[in-house]
């Protein structure tokens, strides 16, 4: 057993990116392979290892290559599902690359294609393909250009726990047998299949031989550096969630103060209802004062009249008489009188 793991992102980059031979034609074999077309001639553009990563935002050791015709693939190996939305991240990362095009005084026809390509260690979409591409496509399916060619931006995914890694090796294709050695690599001639691979097949011959130029002392090193690099994406993870849970714990504060506010607001509003209710029973009981006031005053007045007419009555004037000096009907003095 040895220390080799083809998907530690430092090592990766070193067996794939690195500025010889070896390397380049490892890469044009892997890309030939996953991106399933010929692939004669490549030139990595950021083939230096990244020296300080601790304000990077995702870190990542991806290779930026371009093709013999101004193609540019993004390649990275994804080990783990991250807390940093992994669907938002890669479409950002193709839009990102496509527009890095220098297009100022140039048509858009010379756009060149931009492939992003992503080796996932995880299980991403609930299908049996180890590989999809995914392009721009109306709902329904409808592709947004005509043909295939005129379709410059592409991503690219390789779920490898999808591959059957009890399947026969004869059954294996290209692209299972090189997922196979990622996975495997660390074990060396031990594994039955890697040393059948290693003894019979160009592409991991190519693979292994780049593999057997890492020294221990190199794997200690690379193996370092991977856990500083995870260990810091995992503290900026933890960052960016602590920042998100206070940004929600402060979206609750204003949404209680919000609430308290409008309980407030509330509450003045019933307490101007209780004084508005306040001054209309005031104004009612003064109203019925002032009717109770007038209601004694006539029943006065009405006992004062009754009183003459009985002292007219008494001195002999008629009814009829004392209806006229009084304006009134017979009747209503009669009904006074009862």
């Amino acid at each position: 057993m040895r220390s080799a793991n083809l998907l530690n992102d430092f090592a990766f980059k070193y067996v794939f990116g690195e500025d010889c031979k070896e390397a380049n034609d490892a890469l044009k074999s892997l890309l030939t392979v996953f991106l399933e077309r010929k692939v004669n001639k490549v030139v990595v553009k950021n083939s230096e290892m990244v020296k300080d990563y601790s304000k990077m935002k995702s870190p990542r050791l991806d290779l930026l290559v371009e093709f013999d015709d101004q193609t540019m693939v993004d390649l990275e190996m994804q080990l783990r599902q991250t807390k940093d939305n992994l669907m938002n991240r890669f479409p950002y990362y193709s839009a990102r690359l496509h527009g890095s095009q220098d297009m100022e005084g140039k048509s858009y026809s010379q756009l060149k294609e931009t492939i992003v390509m992503i080796f996932f260690n995880v299980n991403i979409f609930e299908n049996d393909n180890i590989c999809n591409t995914f392009r721009y496509k109306c709902d329904g399916d409808l592709p947004f250009v005509k043909e295939e060619k005129e379709d410059r931006m592409k991503l690219r995914t390789i779920e490898m726990p999808k591959v059957d890694l009890n399947k026969p090796l004869e059954v294996m294709n290209e692209q299972e047998k090189m997922i196979y050695y990622f996975l495997n690599c660390h074990k060396g001639m031990e594994d039955s299949k890697i040393k059948m691979m290693i003894e019979s097949d160009e592409v991991i011959q190519m693979l292994e031989k780049r593999v057997e130029t890492i020294s221990d002392d190199r794997w200690k090193k690379i193996i370092e550096d991977f856990q500083k690099l995870h260990e810091n994406e995992e503290r900026i993870e933890l960052q960016l969630e602590l920042e998100e849970l206070q940004k929600a714990k402060e979206k609750v504060r204003k949404a209680q103060e919000d609430v308290r506010k409008a309980e407030e607001d509330v509450r003045k509003e019933l307490e101007d209802v209780r004084k508005a209710q306040e001054d209309v029973r005031k104004q009612v009981e003064e109203a019925d004062k002032k009717v109770e006031d007038a209601n004694r005053q006539i029943e006065q007045m009405n006992q004062v009249m009754k009183q003459g007419i009985k002292a007219m009555l008494a001195n002999g004037m008629s009814l009829e008489l004392i209806s006229k000096s009084l304006s009134k009907s017979e009747d209503e003095i009669m009904e006074l009188l009862k």
